[in-house]
């Protein structure tokens, strides 16, 4: 590190961009491990609360963490013809082996439409619970570094989020699913083909291997590489802030400079942690005081909607 800066041009700050992970990737699995396996996910149902856990941006008690897994397994059942008392095991199985349960139903062999899928599990959220936040504005807005969000929902949930949250002129781009993603045009289809991935677990075979998935997202190193080469992100000059151990850890290995927000306990692959996202002055005095340095001046730049990422 000590290097690093001896080595940086004069006047040329450390860091050039602010990679904010969005969604509830730590609290999701939570809310999945918490889950009973004879629940059934196409009636509704009450998981607890983990209060001791925030998203990047948005807090748990939001309640979208929870209506996201009710409306993902609501789908698996209507959509996909899956046995309900099925889907608790599967839904766990698929998000941690896949990144995400959407991911884990391609790779199985479910085929199904991203934007109808999107549109199902995103659509019904209870948006409204979200509550601006005049605080990370300001802090977002008195930083004149490229700020981009980097979610694996698709770019409606995205801009939705940062509306509901006042932040939508504070992000210079969106990475999300459909960045990564070529559109699909598949009608959902209840496969006969499907890869038992519970079978799969439950009496391993020697030299069996889960199938790919075709859906890139986090915590994918290959999906992240490739997301920051879009984008035109250097990660050795960007700091990422997510609330997922498993984000954080691909983060670090693809040369990110890692924060994992949510606790004061830092984990494998985090360089730093922080109690909330609130706390980034305190952490990173350095950005303002550089800033200062450089005469940097507000910086805002509103996301369009019809565009994933901007540049």
């Amino acid at each position: 590190m000590e290097f690093e800066n001896r080595c940086r041009p004069a006047g040329r700050p450390k860091y050039d961009c602010l990679l904010f992970g969005m969604f509830s990737d730590s609290d999701f699995e939570l809310l999945l491990q918490s889950v009973p396996s004879s629940v059934s996910f196409h009636i509704a149902f009450c998981v607890p609360e983990n209060t001791d856990l925030d998203d990047t941006l948005y807090p748990l008690s939001s309640g979208l963490a929870t209506s996201c897994l009710k409306n993902i397994g609501d789908y698996m059942f209507e959509k996909l013809g899956i046995d309900s008392n099925k889907i608790p095991e599967l839904c766990n199985l698929l998000y941690k082996n896949y990144g995400t349960t959407m991911a884990g139903l391609r790779a199985i062999g479910y085929e199904f439409d991203y934007d109808e899928y999107h549109s199902f599990v995103h659509g019904r959220l209870p948006y409204e619970n979200l509550k601006p936040d005049p605080v990370l504005r300001q802090i977002l807005l008195s930083l004149p570094i490229r700020k981009v969000v980097f979610t694996n929902g698709d770019k409606v949930h995205a801009l939705k989020v940062l509306k509901r949250l006042g932040l939508e002129d504070c992000f210079q781009g969106i990475i999300c699913f459909e960045t990564l993603n070529p559109p699909s045009s598949s009608s959902p289809k209840q496969g006969s083909d499907v890869f038992d991935i519970v079978d799969h677990f439950c009496r391993p075979k020697t030299g069996a291997e889960l199938p790919k998935t075709p859906i890139l997202c986090k915590p994918s190193t290959e999906a992240m590489d490739h997301a920051l080469r879009i984008a035109d992100i250097d990660p050795e000059r960007s700091i990422f802030f997510d609330d997922s151990a498993r984000n954080i850890q691909s983060g670090k290995r693809i040369g990110l400079h890692t924060v994992l927000v949510g606790t004061s306990r830092r984990v494998k692959g985090a360089d730093q942690a922080l109690e909330s996202i609130h706390n980034i002055r305190e952490a990173f005095p350095e950005l303002w005081e550089e800033a200062e340095k450089s005469g940097g001046v507000r910086c805002s730049g509103k996301v369009a909607p019809e565009t994933s990422v901007i540049a």
